[in-house]
């Protein structure tokens, strides 16, 4: 990132409601993803941190957005993991209130960041999540993780299943990446950077 020093994070808050979240005028960078997807690898891989992003032990545990302070100028905001089989109703209902009490407040999103496993076409949440994405207005990349479990010969069919199950229009940034291979980091970093 040109100005900004990505050694220097620290760990803000964890909003668990509405009143919770931050709205303090800074641009906010939103990590989205299903549960199992690794998204505290990318978001680690992205800090230089070996586990920066606490890795939950149990996948979908908590419903909290968990909000990181990069360099004092922006944030990268971790939305909890979904699509958890084994969550209890209950908190599934609490994840839901709290992901639509998030979109639906102008102002909170500067940049989405939807990570997806580049091996399987994405999952009817992940379908919903990009659209929420969508429904913001918001610039939105899509990180297709796990790029190092699939054969060079995969790439381009599973790109092209991914565009087409989220909808993506041409002009949609799609970025084959691999949290273990640091493969698409810079990509992502320039990304974020035009919006920091």
């Amino acid at each position: 990132m040109n100005m900004m020093n990505l050694h220097n994070v620290e760990f803000i808050k964890s909003a668990a409601s509405a009143g919770a979240f931050i709205r303090d005028g800074r641009p906010n960078i939103v990590f989205s993803g299903k549960s199992n997807v690794g998204k505290s690898s990318v978001i680690n891989c992205l800090l230089n941190r070996k586990n920066f992003a606490r890795v939950g032990a149990q996948p979908g545990k908590t419903v909290h957005i968990n909000y990181f302070l990069v360099d004092k100028a922006a944030y990268f905001t971790d939305l909890p993991g979904y699509g958890f089989a084994k969550v209890s109703k209950a908190e599934r209902d609490r994840w839901g209130a709290l992901m639509e009490a998030f979109f639906a407040e102008p102002g909170l999103i500067t940049l989405g960041i939807m990570i997806v496993d580049a091996r399987h076409k994405p999952t009817a949440d992940d379908v919903t999540m990009a659209a929420w994405f969508k429904e913001t207005g918001c610039p939105m990349v899509i990180v297709a993780n796990k790029l190092d479990k699939l054969a060079k010969r995969e790439i381009e069919g599973n790109m092209a299943v991914i565009r087409a199950t989220l909808a993506l229009d041409e002009s949609a940034v799609l970025i084959p990446f691999s949290a273990e291979k640091r493969t698409g980091r810079e990509q992502l970093l320039a990304e974020i950077t035009r919006f920091v």
